[in-house]
């Protein structure tokens, strides 16, 4: 870009940025929401620009490899996909696939769209998996690595800057209502971590010659200010004792010894404690476990009466956002909730979901980013010590391999008293770190 074009659009920038200072400053004291500006976003914009500029490191000789791995099994899963279907036809296509589905195979359970096709989005084909239908379960693997490949592993390397050998994402600060980060050009905070092929991505992003990177990460942070808000017992003892939480609420619930606990009881209970935080419904709950209505209705049924105090703050929390039109984080940002009186039921119930989940989550978000603005100062006797990401709960950063332990010793200290000295949680905050060569082996 020309000097002189850059010049007047950066002025422009400047121009319409005084203007809407001049514009909302005023609303900051109106809003009672000075203090968080002055101590948690005006500080974090320096940090955040430090982040962007440092960027991160990645291996596109891994990307290439992972590419063509992803390539290879999407060819096998195609022949087996067309083998099942009896025919080949373009698996991209969602007419097409189901027209294959539900009428040449004639299943059961189709819903025809608006525009008179089938509907063949995530929640239908998983239903059918769920179901047995191994033609389903193939395309819901097939459209999984198509996502990897095209988004991250074809793509990832057009963003690599070609002077650093590194990714610079973009930050916003402002695009969510809780107060948490998103990132842009790339995302680098969807990246999949719940399946190998998606944690795969992760060894991509790596330490240069001689570092390390660490990553170190808030350990079930929603959960534990749920606790302190609620004023849940047993589950702050629980966090206190340094307890698993998911095999502690399933022992509850299920009257089953911590001794004799399977995983898959553990994953329920995992599901429900996250879930409801999110206001997750019966029908949500169920999708999610795979098991019918009812007996998930019965699972937050038997969740509430081991844990009234959380329905208490539910219901609290909304009868609040209604009455003054937006709930608060405990550090004192608001969220603004619109809807929370709106007739149309699907709108109200929305807001109210968001009505209880944003104090928790905004919270979280405030901690972290207290935690950003104290550490550029805690790691300056770390000479090569290097903030690169935040992705939500997690931090990353990029060490001299001999300085790593001393980092890690001071980002646990300080990521777990954010809170202080403004506020005291009634639940220890837990940070979980480790170095290591990859993203993929620190987190």
């Amino acid at each position: 870009m020309p000097v002189d074009e850059a010049t007047r659009y950066a002025a422009e920038d400047a121009d319409v940025t005084l203007r809407l200072w001049l514009h909302l400053k005023p609303r900051l004291a109106a809003e009672g929401v000075t203090g968080v500006y002055e101590s948690t976003e005006r500080p974090l914009v320096q940090v955040i620009t430090d982040m962007e500029r440092e960027g991160v490191l990645v291996d596109r000789a891994v990307l290439s490899r992972l590419s063509g791995e992803f390539a290879q099994k999407m060819a096998a899963m195609e022949d087996e996909i067309y083998a099942l279907a009896g025919e080949k036809f373009n698996i991209a296509s969602p007419k097409q696939l189901g027209d294959i589905l539900f009428d040449k195979m004639g299943l059961s359970g189709g819903k025809k769209t608006k525009t008179g096709a089938w509907g063949t989005g995530a929640d239908v084909l998983e239903g059918l998996a769920e179901g047995g239908n191994t033609l389903a379960a193939t395309v819901l693997d097939w459209r999984g690595l198509a996502k990897l490949k095209s988004t991250y592993t074809d793509a990832l390397p057009d963003f690599v800057n070609p002077e650093t050998g590194r990714i610079h994402t973009s930050y916003s600060m402002a695009s969510t209502t809780t107060g948490r980060l998103s990132s842009s050009e790339p995302n680098l905070q969807n990246i999949p971590v719940r399946t190998e092929d998606g944690r795969r991505i992760r060894t991509a992003f790596v330490a240069a010659p001689g570092n390390k990177l660490v990553s170190a990460d808030y350990s079930q942070i929603e959960l534990r200010i749920l606790a302190h808000m609620a004023q849940i017992d047993s589950l702050r003892q629980a966090f206190a004792d340094g307890l698993d939480i998911h095999a502690m609420t399933a022992s509850e619930m299920f009257a089953v010894p911590l001794g004799d606990m399977t995983p898959d009881v553990r994953r329920r209970a995992k599901a429900i404690n996250f879930g409801i935080i999110y206001g997750i419904s019966a029908f949500g709950l169920a999708n999610q476990l795979g098991i019918s209505r009812s007996e998930a209705a019965a699972y937050i049924d038997a969740y509430f009466e081991k844990f009234p105090g959380i329905r208490d703050y539910m219901e609290a929390t909304k009868t609040e956002a209604r009455a003054q039109g937006y709930v608060s984080t405990l550090f004192g940002r608001k969220v603004h909730l619109r809807e929370i009186t709106a007739k149309i039921p699907a709108r109200r119930a929305f807001a109210e979901r968001a009505a209880i989940n944003a104090p928790i989550q905004g919270t979280a978000a405030d901690i972290i980013r207290r935690a950003m603005i104290r550490l550029p100062a805690a790691l300056t006797p770390l000479s090569s010590a290097r903030m690169l990401l935040q992705v939500h709960d997690e931090l990353i950063f990029e060490v001299a391999e001999n300085e790593a332990d001393a980092l890690i010793s001071s980002v646990v200290s300080v990521m777990e008293t954010a809170c202080h000295p403004r506020l005291t949680l009634s639940v220890p905050l837990v940070v979980d770190a480790c170095a290591a060569d990859n993203w993929d082996e620190a987190h």
